[in-house]
Parts: structure tokens; C-alpha cells; sequence
């Protein structure tokens, strides 16, 4: 073993203490997905408790489920998992102990679209109506937001309750509570709008909530953008403050990651390849303001990557998608003295949106533990993708024409 080997194993396998006890067993985790594996109505599928149990497996200290929705009427997609109401719990409690097999842990990520809730089954509302750029919603009335509390606290009570072990508040990408951050979303003249703490405000009241539900000892995180990447969006420097006013709360892991779904807008996750980790220099800056750990996300493609971010005072872990879809034993690999990154495929002219659901359906494919038979284009795997999404939409109003509205 080289000592830059040994080096890596160092860095990246040392556990990682959170401020409410909990410990990760080392620092790298598999960073939250749209997986699209829900039923349909709302429950989680023995495949999609599969593919966390190879992340598990493989290695990772932690995954992230990604947009978890605490209520039915904003849901990002119709294969998105939700805590409310009436869940399933059997079937969570499966997937909350198959996800947490060989020491790791397992989270769902609690959401709420907002304004980008999918029309086809929900009527979009974010914190002030909007008709631009192709996006139109309604805006929330002060008792929408003020139930917002209860309703993540709500869920994150189910998430104990099914054995998971923490969840993770969702405010970057553009969902609804990264919309109450950006000005771009937020035109608010009340007290949950104008100045950057009172577009934290609702965020503030929910971590609070959440807190006061689970108890000092269950781990809370939250995911921010560093940046919304559109003109009139979240900066960098509000982005900071955020940070500071982050650290006077009781969250567990700051998840830093960018960007938003904006209609039109670029997407880092839409990309064809990365020239590293993208928000870096602001997790550098971020993790002087706050003494909560750090969780990097975005762009990370080799192991090096990973030490250096982590050595450089830029991340205390670092989150890996796409790396882990390609690889999902990549945190064992990476801990191990061969090391190796994964190979990232190279598409040419891929549709629009054609990338991402590549590697959704590589998702399902994991989950079938079928990826050596996957084979498909991104054209292929966008239209798969949208066929199941419209059959799932007709489950979802089924299931959840009652709450609808």
C-alpha cells in the first residue's frame, strides 16, 4: 500500500461525530436522488429498499433518500416517497432496516416542491405566485406556512417511528423552502420575506419543530444551496449568512450543494461531465462561520477529490451521487488500498434531461441488481422514464384525490 493510499484511507474512513451524539462511521456518504422507485401512492417498493441496501452494503456511512414529501399535495415527482398520511410502515420499516445494514445510516430527505410540484398532480403553490419563464404557482397564504412546522415535524416523528436514523430537511434545488430563501421565489413583504433572515424565518420555526418532535439525540440535517445559479436568485453571500444563522440552530449536518430546476435554468446535474466539485471555495468559507459539521455535495469524481476536499478544510464528508450510481460499492473502494474511481460515461448530443434519466433508470436498475444488463440510451431512458412517471401519476390521484387541492 503507497502512502497516498494510506493517506486516503486515513482521511476518508475516520468517523465523523455529530452534534446530537449520533456518529458516521467515515465520511463518505451517498448523497440524495429523485430514485423514482415509490409505488406510485406513496409507499416505498421492496427494489427501492434494495438499492439502499447496496449502498449499505458497499460502504457508505450514510445515504440520503431523496424527496421525501410531508404531504401529498406538493410532491417533486409521483414516485416520491411520502410520510403523511397514513403511511405504510411495514413497508418503511423495511426499508429503513435494509438501508441501515453493515453499520450505516438512513435518512429521508423531507420536502415539499412548492412552486416546481408536479403539475400533474398537484396545484403548485411556493411563497409568492409567480407566471414567469415558464413557471406559474400560486403563493401561500400565512396559514400555509405556519402549518408547514407541524407538517415536517409530523413526518420526521414517522421517520423515527419506522426506524430511520435521522432526516434531512430539504432547502436547496429550488424546492419550496430554498424558494423562501431566493428572491427570485420569495417577493414576500411579511415577516417570512424581505431581508435574508426573514426568508430563513420559516426554516428557523421548522428545524425547531422538527427538534422538538424527534429529541436532542436523533440527527437533523438540512441541505442548502451555496448558490441558486440564476440571475436574481440566492447569492453566495446570503448563502453565507444562512450559514451563520444555521449555526444558532439545533442541525446536526450542513449539506451544501447548488443550483435550482427552474425552468430553463442550467443544471449541474443535467451536465455532461464535471471539472470537479462545484461549490467548494463556499464550503471552505462556510465551515468557518459554523462549528456544525460539513457535507459537500456536487461533482466529486475520484477519491482524490474527496481526501483534498476533506484536507483542505472544505468538507468534513463528502456527498457522492452519480460516482455512487456507477459504483455503489465506491465507499469500500475508495476505503481500500487499490482504491479506483469510477468510469463516467460520455454521451453525444443527449436530449435535453436525457443524462439525469440515464441515471434514474441505472437506479432501478441497481435496485433489480440488473446494472450489467443496462444498456440504454439517454434518449431510451428519458422516454422509460416519462412512461412510468404518467403511470405512476394515475396511482398518485387515487390514492390521494382525498387530500388533494
Amino acid at each position: 500500500m503507497s502512502k497516498t493510499d494510506e493517506q486516503a484511507r486515513a482521511v476518508l474512513g475516520k468517523p465523523l461525530g455529530l452534534p446530537c451524539g449520533a456518529r458516521l462511521k467515515n465520511r463518505l456518504i451517498k448523497s440524495a436522488m429523485s430514485d423514482s422507485l415509490g409505488d406510485g401512492a406513496g409507499n416505498p417498493t421492496q427494489a427501492q429498499a434494495r438499492l439502499y441496501e447496496r449502498w449499505a452494503e458497499g460502504g457508505a456511512a450514510l445515504s440520503l433518500i431523496g424527496e421525501v414529501q410531508t404531504s401529498p399535495r406538493y410532491p417533486e415527482k409521483p414516485g416520491n416517497l411520502v410520510l403523511s398520511p397514513a403511511p405504510d410502515l411495514a413497508a418503511l420499516k423495511s426499508l429503513a432496516t435494509r438501508g441501515a445494514v453493515n453499520g450505516a445510516g438512513l435518512w429521508p430527505q423531507l420536502g415539499h416542491a412548492g412552486a416546481l410540484s408536479h403539475g400533474p398532480i398537484s396545484q403548485p403553490k411556493g411563497p409568492s405566485p409567480l407566471n414567469v419563464g415558464g413557471l406559474k404557482c400560486e403563493g401561500m397564504t400565512r396559514a400555509d406556512i405556519e402549518a408547514l412546522p407541524e407538517a415536517y415535524a409530523r413526518a420526521a416523528v414517522i421517520a423515527q417511528e419506522a426506524g430511520f436514523g435521522g432526516v434531512q430537511i430539504h432547502a436547496g434545488h429550488g424546492f419550496l423552502f430554498s424558494q423562501f430563501l431566493s428572491p427570485l421565489f420569495n417577493h414576500r413583504t411579511d415577516t417570512y420575506g424581505g431581508s435574508i433572515s426573514g426568508r430563513f424565518r420559516i426554516i428557523n420555526e421548522t428545524i425547531a419543530a422538527v427538534r422538538q418532535a424527534v429529541g436532542a439525540s436523533f440527527p437533523v440535517g438540512i441541505k442548502i444551496n451555496a448558490t441558486d445559479k440564476l440571475v436574481g436568485g440566492l447569492t453566495e453571500d446570503d448563502a453565507l449568512k444562512v450559514v451563520r444563522l444555521l449555526d444558532r440552530t439545533s442541525v446536526d449536518l450542513i449539506d451544501v450543494s447548488g443550483g435550482t430546476y427552474f425552468p430553463g435554468a442550467a443544471s449541474s446535474s443535467d451536465g455532461l461531465s464535471s471539472s470537479g466539485p462545484y461549490f467548494l471555495g463556499f464550503a471552505r468559507q462556510a465551515k468557518r462561520l459554523t462549528s456544525i459539521p460539513i457535507m459537500l455535495t456536487g461533482g466529486f469524481e475520484t477519491r482524490q477529490q474527496a481526501v483534498a476536499a476533506i484536507q483542505g478544510g472544505g468538507a468534513d464528508a463528502v456527498s457522492l451521487a452519480r460516482a455512487m450510481v456507477l459504483n455503489p460499492s465506491l465507499a469500500n473502494t475508495w476505503l481500500s488500498d487499490a482504491g479506483g474511481d469510477p468510469e463516467f460515461p460520455v454521451f453525444e448530443a443527449p436530449p435535453r434531461g436525457g443524462v439525469t434519466a440515464w441515471y434514474s433508470m441505472r437506479l432501478t436498475a441497481l435496485a433489480e441488481d440488473a446494472e450489467a444488463r443496462f444498456d440504454q440510451t439517454p434518449a431510451a431512458a428519458l422516454k422509460a422514464y416519462e412512461t412510468r412517471d404518467a403511470q405512476r401519476c394515475v396511482t398518485w390521484k387515487q390514492r390521494f384525490q382525498q387530500v388533494r387541492g
